[in-house]
């Protein structure tokens, strides 16, 4: 198997795939959180080519993509077969892909140091100053409110009322985003982490402001 051509293959295959995407789930959020995990990977000693194909397919299987999250796993397993990557090896990057999702802080918790990587990659990308406009993106595309203040975010949901949550896009900020500085597996993802929480934190208080007028 030819690991450069498999991982060029797939990013072509994904790009065609998401590139229309509105959500804030398309081929440019692929493009960072792969970026990301690349140099993650290298940082924490992970596997770089079972880290770099489970981030390109990991929204591929997303099942806010799909009709189901088996659908979604079924079209990861399906490129897999077609790209000849050893079974070993897909076993992981498809176990990878199950197991990293936020799922409203309902995820299983890790152990295999890959998924750790690719977890802290695209939690990257939901937090800092992607991951507001990321926010706003997908609130819009949801029809959703920019900010309501009257409807107090929660602080704790099950799975299917984080899947269903039809609240505000500030709300998100505190039901997931600002969440996920102390939620990072490695050392690394720490560390990034740290000041794109800061720059979300300052981000907030620069909106109340304006919101009431103060500024």
């Amino acid at each position: 198997m030819d690991k450069e051509l498999v991982i060029a293959k797939t990013s072509e295959f994904v790009r065609r795939e998401l590139e229309g995407e509105g959500s804030g789930h398309d081929w440019w959020h692929i493009y960072r959180v792969t970026e990301l995990t690349k140099r993650i990977a290298k940082e924490e000693r992970a596997d770089l080519f079972l880290c770099t194909m489970a981030a390109l397919l990991h929204d591929i299987a997303d099942e806010k993509l799909n009709v189901s999250e088996e659908a979604g796993i079924a079209r990861v397993k399906n490129w897999l077969d077609s790209q000849a990557v050893d079974q070993a090896a897909a076993e992981v990057i498809i176990e990878i892909i199950s197991t990293i999702s936020f799922k409203g802080g309902h995820g299983p918790k890790l152990t295999r140091r890959e998924a750790m990587v690719v977890q802290d990659a695209d939690r990257l990308d939901a937090v800092g100053a992607i991951g507001i406009a990321r926010c706003f993106v997908y609130s819009g595309a949801k029809g959703r409110p920019m900010y309501h203040p009257d409807e107090p975010h929660r602080e704790s949901m099950t799975k299917e009322e984080y899947r269903s949550n039809n609240g505000s896009a500030i709300n998100h900020f505190y039901e997931k985003l600002l969440k996920l500085k102390e939620l990072m597996n490695t050392e690394t993802g720490k560390k990034m982490a740290a000041s794109r929480h800061e720059y979300m934190e300052s981000f907030l208080e620069r909106f109340y402001a304006e919101w009431d007028g103060r500024s």
